[in-house]
């Protein structure tokens, strides 16, 4: 925060209860709502960020979501992605109150660490406008996911921050400093088979949503009953002989 806005702490709440933080209309269409709602899902079911430096034993908290403005500077108007990560921050506990109900970067102390934009049309701006929007922000990974090549011949492009607020495309789709990729999967998701974005972990596995964790921990209660069965079996029978 610059020091005439420190200075001026009421000036500076008049200016946030003027701002429109939320609109309440419609967006997006079902495939985009899916698509960040499994982005989200993943992450808060079965992820853990990399350890910091500062406090390597300690769990970090982070913040993921959809559709939340990010306000980098007052009188700019905010950058709605369809999704976000950001590590080492929370809501406020009063999250209700007006400056506390969007992502300030000045209350945050940080922008997000990951943007993810879902083209559903040309208009977005996906490729140019909002690519340079973010890297003057100092996001430090921008994707775009464009299933139908509406922009470009890629369905994914991952972008790194360099030198001077530029991006610069990834020959991967790796995120290093997360600890985590991108990939594309097909799969069912929600009752629809489709080609979905998700996120793969620091071994290059897919991070599963709590649904597949728990499809998955009963296929192995299944095996291992299987097996006990088999032994039950094994040992009846050199018992008989």
């Amino acid at each position: 925060m610059s020091p005439a806005l420190a200075e001026k702490p009421y000036d500076l709440r008049e200016i946030i209860e003027n701002l429109v933080t939320e609109d309440d209309e419609p967006v997006d269409n079902l495939f985009s709502a899916k698509q960040q709602t499994l982005l989200k899902r993943t992450l808060y079911s079965s992820w853990t960020p990399p350890p910091s430096e500062d406090h390597p034993k300690k769990r970090r908290k982070f913040l993921a979501d959809a559709n939340v403005g990010i306000f980098f500077a007052l009188h700019e108007p905010p950058l709605v992605p369809d999704f976000f990560l950001s590590l080492d921050v929370q809501p406020h506990k009063d999250w209700y109150e007006k400056e506390h109900r969007t992502y300030f970067v000045w209350e945050f102390g940080k922008v997000p660490d990951v943007v993810v934009e879902v083209v559903s049309n040309r208009k977005g701006g996906e490729l140019d406008r909002k690519l340079k929007d973010y890297a003057r922000m100092g996001v430090t990974y921008y994707a775009v996911y464009d299933p139908k090549k509406q922009l470009s011949k890629d369905m994914l492009r991952v972008y790194e921050l360099g030198f001077g607020k530029r991006y610069r495309l990834r020959e991967d789709y790796r995120l290093p400093d997360l600890g985590v990729s991108l990939t594309l999967w097909k799969g069912v998701f929600e009752d629809k088979e489709d080609v979905w974005l998700r996120w793969l972990d620091a071994e290059g596995n897919l991070i599963p949503t709590g649904e597949e964790r728990a499809i998955s921990a009963e296929a192995e209660v299944e095996r291992l009953r299987a097996e006990l069965a088999q032994l039950k079996r094994q040992s009846a029978k050199k018992r008989s002989k």
